[in-house]
């Protein structure tokens, strides 16, 4: 009996689970919906309308033939060709750029600007993803591990260095006026110490965290690349979440 009530307790969780993220994909639908479909109308229309001033102000040209070449444009930069400029444009495979879209295969945030065409380069993409990845993995965990066995001993230091302090100040304190509820007063303050301690050292590892990774690269990107504060801010967190969606990527 009470092994069936635990199934069923498993169960609605699990239902509970999917409603939830079902709900939530929902939420996130709409809220997206509203926010970015009229953007979306008003720029096609815009596009629209350069097409039409575009034939208008070139006659020999008609409309199959702007959208033939329109096709073109898009299917270069499908390819990662930039159809601005001419053929002397920088390389998309250069070294660099071959590092950087390797970097994203093996961290999955595959930003979109740049994949292999080539059959060969996309059977290489599939087996290196495969290899990559879980080493990429392992890295991460072995980074993770070294990073908490610093900070922990940092935590430690600073949470033995000041309730020492404090307690120390307090029995000289009682041995002046030898007072046993100084004493008492001291073991408390100590605890209250050391709780205060690990609450700053939290604290210490969140803003360190946040300037590392969420402060000082946006502020970065917006002197490099010449982004706002808050679009360098969007592509920082859209890379680290490795959602990569590709519309700001450096060097671009």
């Amino acid at each position: 009996m009470s092994w069936f009530h635990l199934v069923r307790v498993k169960v609605n969780w699990t239902a509970l689970l999917i409603l939830a993220h079902f709900t939530y994909l929902l939420i996130g639908a709409i809220i997206f919906q509203m926010l970015e479909r009229e953007a979306e109308s008003n720029n096609r229309n815009h596009f629209q309308l350069e097409k039409l001033n575009f034939l208008a102000n070139y006659t020999c040209l008609d409309g199959p033939a702007l959208e033939k070449f329109v096709q073109v444009i898009l299917y270069a930069w499908e390819k990662g060709v930039n159809p601005s400029g001419n053929s002397t444009n920088p390389s998309n495979w250069d070294f660099s750029s071959s590092f950087f879209f390797a970097g994203t295969v093996v961290t999955t945030i595959g930003y979109g600007n740049l994949s292999p065409s080539t059959m060969s380069g996309q059977v290489f993409c599939v087996f290196y993803a495969l290899c990559g990845i879980p080493l990429n993995l392992a890295f991460l965990k072995q980074l993770g591990k070294c990073l908490t066995i610093h900070l922990g001993r940092l935590e430690r230091g600073m949470v033995a260095v000041v309730p020492h302090k404090v307690l120390m100040w307090f029995c000289l304190l009682c041995n002046a006026v030898s007072n046993s509820c100084l004493c008492v007063m001291a073991k408390s303050s100590v605890v209250l110490a050391q709780r205060a301690v690990e609450a700053l050292a939290v604290s210490l590892f969140f803003i360190t965290g946040s300037l590392l990774f969420l402060i000082i690269p946006p502020l970065l990107f917006s002197y490099v690349e010449d982004w706002t504060f808050g679009e360098g801010f969007y592509f920082a967190f859209i890379t680290l979440s490795t959602i990569g969606f590709g519309d700001y990527v450096v060097g671009e």
